[in-house]
């Protein structure tokens, strides 16, 4: 393929209320001019792990699986990559959703095709054969393991929600030993926390301070009732915490990924978490902007009437984007801007920024990013052409999905401002009615 440039130039005007003289200042921030690598000149440095045109599942041999299976409405947002093997999460967005929680073998061959098999067995997944048992899984977004290699699992207990949104099980978290697959905790979130139409679909995974395995925070973002809520797991405890930033903001629900457009109205989903900083980065799918909040803050228990939250924006990205994580070695925050099909890289403590990759064929649309201490710290991306699957305009005949590996030692040093970034004061207590 030949190599091409691809130069931007994006101009941000925006109004921001100064904490102090609450009068509207207009801040003008300017991406200046990068140059941005060709796909073949990345194509190195992304290793396709696995690749499907639709996922295929080791499906049992029963025929309410066989009947119920649409291959077309079946795609993944989430990984978690263990010691032999990747979780793989398939929420039910739309009807036909065999297993929800899933693994691959991770010792496979570059660019294969591997079935998917159901986790911990098929008899956790009853939904796909259109039983709604509530004490099995019902809809899966994400997934984290502990260090104790243990895989927590947020249940939204929503069907279809892309479809009609049928809320058919309260939301849980279970908690399954990696090692044995059995089932060791399990935890329901209680109605005061939740709101018709909340949607559980990432968390964070905060042991700091942790002395056992279940003495953890967990930070779970509320997509569609937005908000996050935290779990105590020391003492079982939950609460909701609130905050205009986790909204999605409507001058951005429109996305574009090459030619593709589609319209989504999404809240808070992407999560970041510097254990160092005890700072948890946050960002909806409807804005341009990343934000943060110090863990502190979220372990305070639920805010009394009138409490804000501490939030700060921390930048503005050159477009909407969902994955989002920070390398735990030295806090810098990885993302992917959906328009310009990139993973990008920013240290917000030095304002260096790069580009890690780039490539329009293989980046559309990642829905995942993770930085994983059980391959020496290398990023695994999860790209889907989700755009595809929501305008029911997917084609069986092209790989649309992608497991990917990116290695740190190959990375490009092209500097970039794809992100901006600038001392901000915590938002006046104004903005932060949610």
């Amino acid at each position: 393929m030949e190599t091409e440039n691809y130069n931007m130039k994006l101009v941000y005007t925006d109004e921001f209320l100064d904490s102090k003289s609450l009068v509207h200042r207009r801040m003008q921030l300017i991406i200046l001019l990068v140059e941005l690598l060709c796909a073949s000149a990345t194509a190195e440095i992304l290793e396709t792990i696995a690749q499907w045109p639709l996922l295929d599942f080791a499906l049992p041999y029963e025929r309410e699986f066989l009947n119920q299976y649409r291959p077309e409405n079946v795609v993944p947002t989430g990984i978690e990559i263990g010691w032999d093997r990747i979780f793989v999460s398939v929420p039910r967005l739309r009807a036909g959703i065999p297993a929800t929680l899933n693994y691959i073998p991770r010792n496979l061959p570059l660019e294969s095709s591997p079935q998917l098999h159901a986790y911990p067995s098929w008899d956790w997944h009853a939904a796909g054969r259109g039983d709604l048992n509530c004490s099995t899984l019902i809809s899966v977004y994400r997934t984290k393991l502990d260090k104790c290699d243990r895989l927590w699992v947020v249940d939204s207990g929503v069907m279809t929600s892309i479809e009609d949104f049928r809320p058919v099980c309260p939301p849980k978290i279970m908690v399954f030993d990696s090692k044995t697959n059995q089932l060791t905790r399990q935890f329901t979130f209680p109605r005061e926390v939740l709101r018709p139409n909340t949607l559980l679909t990432n968390m964070i995974i905060d042991d700091t301070a942790a002395t056992t395995c279940d003495d953890v925070f967990l930070y779970i973002s509320d997509t569609t009732g937005p908000g996050m809520l935290v779990f105590d797991g020391a003492t079982e405890r939950s609460w909701r915490v609130v905050h205009a930033t986790m909204y999605p903001h409507p001058d951005f629900s429109t996305y574009r990924i090459g030619s593709d457009t589609f319209e989504l109205l999404d809240g808070v989903v992407g999560l970041g978490f510097s254990a160092r900083l005890g700072t948890v980065y946050y960002q909806p799918l409807a804005t341009d902007r990343l934000f943060s909040v110090p863990t502190t803050a979220l372990q305070a228990g639920p805010p009394s009437f009138g409490e804000q939250l501490p939030v700060t924006l921390v930048g503005k990205k050159s477009s909407q984007g969902l994955a989002l994580a920070v390398d735990p070695r030295d806090d810098t925050i990885l993302f992917s801007p959906l328009t310009e099909t990139a993973i990008a890289a920013w240290q917000p403590q030095t304002n260096r920024q790069r580009i890690l990759a780039y490539n329009p064929e293989k980046l559309q649309f990642v829905a995942e990013i993770r930085c994983t201490e059980r391959d020496d710290g290398n990023y695994w991306l999860l790209s889907t052409r989700f755009q595809k699957f929501f305008r029911q305009e997917v084609n069986a005949r092209d790989i649309n999905i992608r497991l990917m590996r990116l290695v740190p030692m190959q990375y490009p040093k092209h500097p970039t401002n794809i992100l901006n970034s600038f001392s901000q004061p915590y938002f006046p207590p104004q903005l932060h009615q949610g």
